[in-house]
């Protein structure tokens, strides 16, 4: 049997052999270290017999430096085995405290883990401590995971004699799935200790888990339906050592402050009422004039770029989504088909802006030259999330996309992959997301999900990846995280606090031209097809608004605040003087107001403080005789008084430069 290792080098075995085995006969070092592995890309026990020819990847527990922590990134892999382990080290613990709880499901997490239960006693946050030390316990004892499996007739039959019904469904449901054996895992010996129903990987021992902590409590349903059975959600993260968990405690306290919904609230940036209905997001004045301003700025891009701007209906005919795919392919995702009163035909609220504007493009003949033709437009779409799914401004049934989509020969798809990827880049510079990766997200080969011949997607495939290496950016591969109708480049962007987000994105596309019979006249005068490419900067404009108020705290920076500078007289007899000022900072197009209240001036700035406003002109005797104004700067504080149209002059500069030093506090 060949096992190939990541270097390419192959080692040779008479049989069967585990991940241990392989990690100890390279050496005693990273047997110590070795947790995991990937098995041909798929995680794998370390102790589990591999049985075939395989590509082997053993997974470590990660390096620290001298006060405990990660050093470099975290290894997902490495995380995700320890945060499924830890969920089973959880809810024994819990099963440990109350007896009678039913377990259903324990899914490790991005950020941890959580397990979702049937027990009627209120699990309380007051009660976490407890959880804990029960946990604690269990880590100490440093027992292995164990996994053994039963055929499924025998494994169903035991799980209906326990009485749990939600493992049952589970094993049903792997079974239904063309699973050939149920697996269970035992925190230490069969029969003996505590054990689940479980597919795997864990890590060897519980003794691996470093630090945890249960984070909170919410209420869930089987398989997500409000009709079905309720639980308790149950939720906790684990990390190699205590100083990352200290870290991530921080860091989530942090985002907790952070919170768009909480903040867009305080600074009246937008809302959502029941009576409009959940996910649809009414915006504010100063939301909308925020969002407003991310229009223009990016508009002013593309007309420079050679976009043309086009409007479409926020509803089509179902035949054209059908047509499409978007219908067959995300049907459950949609809001349900509207009936016509007089004719049988049936309408859909608009999934998507492309099948809108391939007609547009379809609407008149099209030669060579015309190519490439770039439609863009700020086009509302509306999809059926599940309440229970549903967040702020980041998970929503109605968003804009910042949509575009391009129409070009295949001459000409490298060209103008490279202008779009190089867009994306130029937004998230100005923006201040400085730590951007891409990944190219390709087709699985085994899923028939994927539209389009295979040929098709490797030759869409290989084009963008000959532009990446030649653009020389850093970038990794994801199978399976491709568009239905093609690859695609997605940006991941890092905020200030760490998180990861996927924003922007590009796709590539031989399928729709063809499934809508698209065509242009060559030079040959000949009928050939044109590739489309799609394109969305921020993705949604609501999603990106939720990740820039995070970003940047509600402190925007000048050029995009709601509310740019506020007049603050200290006295009733300057108000006219402040007046002056105001009128000087609109006429020169500032977004300026006057405080005219006659509150104590430090009353009045910490009012204007409380908005993040970023500049406050404090205005008073002296002011006024010298024509100046006392400047004080949200994050900075005083700046002292300086003449009148010096500041107007340095804050249009900021203006204009998008403020290069972001203020991100």
């Amino acid at each position: 049997m060949r096992i190939t290792l990541p270097d390419q080098s192959v080692k040779e075995y008479p049989g069967p052999v585990t991940p241990a085995q392989v990690a100890a006969e390279i050496g005693a070092g990273l047997a110590k270290a070795a947790i995991g592995a990937k098995v041909d890309g798929e995680l794998h026990d370390l102790h589990r017999a591999i049985e075939r020819d395989a590509k082997l990847e053993i997974i470590t527990r990660p390096r620290t430096d001298k006060d405990g922590k990660t050093k470099g990134e975290h290894n997902p892999d490495a995380l995700y085995l320890l945060r499924h382990s830890t969920a089973h080290v959880m809810a024994e613990a819990i099963q440990r405290l109350y007896p009678e709880v039913k377990l259903a499901y324990g899914p490790p997490l991005e950020t941890g883990f959580y397990y979702d239960m049937a027990l009627e006693t209120p699990i309380s946050a007051d009660k976490f401590a407890e959880i804990e030390a029960e946990m604690a316990k269990i880590v100490a004892e440093n027992r292995a995971f164990t996994r053994y499996d039963l055929a499924p007739a025998e494994g169903l039959a035991r799980l209906e004699k326990e009485g749990n019904k939600y493992k049952v469904d589970n094993a049903q449901r792997a079974i239904a799935g063309g699973a050939k054996t149920l697996s269970w895992y035992a925190t230490g010996q069969p029969g003996t200790n505590w054990e689940d129903l479980c597919m795997g990987p864990h890590v060897p021992t519980t003794g691996v888990i470093g630090a945890f902590k249960v984070t909170s409590i919410a209420a869930s349903n089987w398989h997500g339906d409000v009709n079905s059975d309720r639980f308790q959600r149950v939720y906790g993260t684990a990390f190699f050592s205590k100083a990352d968990l200290d870290d991530h405690v921080r860091l989530q306290e942090e985002a907790r402050q952070r919170d768009h919904r909480v903040i867009g609230a305080k600074l009246g940036l937008f809302t959502i009422d029941e009576m409009v209905g959940p996910g649809l997001i009414l915006w504010k004045p100063r939301g909308g004039m925020i969002r407003t301003l991310l229009q223009q700025f990016l508009q002013q891009e593309l007309f420079k770029r050679g976009y043309d701007i086009v409007y479409t209906p926020h509803i089509g005919k179902i035949d054209l989504y059908k047509c499409s795919g978007h219908y067959p392919y995300y049907a459950d995702a949609q809001f349900p088909p509207i009936k016509m009163r007089d004719s049988e035909d049936e309408y859909l609220l608009k999934p998507m802006n492309c099948p809108h504007h391939i007609k547009i493009y379809s609407s008149e003949p099209h030669s060579y030259r015309d190519l490439p033709i770039r439609l863009a437009e700020f086009g509302t779409v509306y999809r059926f999330e599940q309440s229970g799914e549903l967040s702020g401004l980041t998970r929503v049934r109605g968003f804009t996309q910042d949509d575009a989509h391009i129409f070009c020969t295949h001459e000409q798809v490298q060209h103008e992959f490279r202008q779009t990827v190089e867009l994306v880049q130029y937004v998230f510079d100005t923006f201040g997301f400085k730590d951007v990766s891409i990944r190219l997200s390709l087709r699985d080969p085994k899923s028939d999900k994927y539209a389009g011949a295979p040929e098709v997607w490797d030759r869409a495939e290989n084009e963008l990846r000959e532009v990446l290496r030649d653009m020389k950016v850093n970038y990794t591969e994801a199978q399976g995280e491709a568009a239905f109708y093609g690859p695609k480049t997605d940006f991941i962007v890092r905020d200030v606090i760490g998180r990861k987000w996927q924003l922007g994105t590009v796709q590539l596309d031989y399928n729709l031209p063809e499934r809508f019979k698209l065509e242009y006249t060559g030079k040959d005068n000949a009928q050939h097809r044109p590739v489309m490419i799609h394109r969305a900067p921020f993705g949604s404009m609501e999603r990106f608004m939720g990740i820039l108020i995070e970003h940047f705290g509600g402190a925007f920076p000048l050029w995009l605040a709601p509310e740019q500078v506020r007049v603050l007289p200290i006295g009733e007899k300057f108000v006219e003087y402040g007046r002056k000022v105001l009128a000087a900072l609109q006429a020169a197009g500032m977004r300026a107001t006057l405080d005219s209240s006659g509150d104590r001036v430090q009353a009045l700035v910490k009012v204007a403080q409380d908005m993040k406003i970023p500049y406050m002109l404090v205005v008073g005797g002296k002011d006024e005789a010298a024509n100046a104004v006392s400047v004080r700067e949200r994050s900075k504080g005083d700046l002292g008084a300086i003449p009148l149209e010096a500041f107007v002059s340095k804050a249009l500069k900021e203006v204009e430069t998008k403020g290069k030093e972001v203020v991100t506090k």
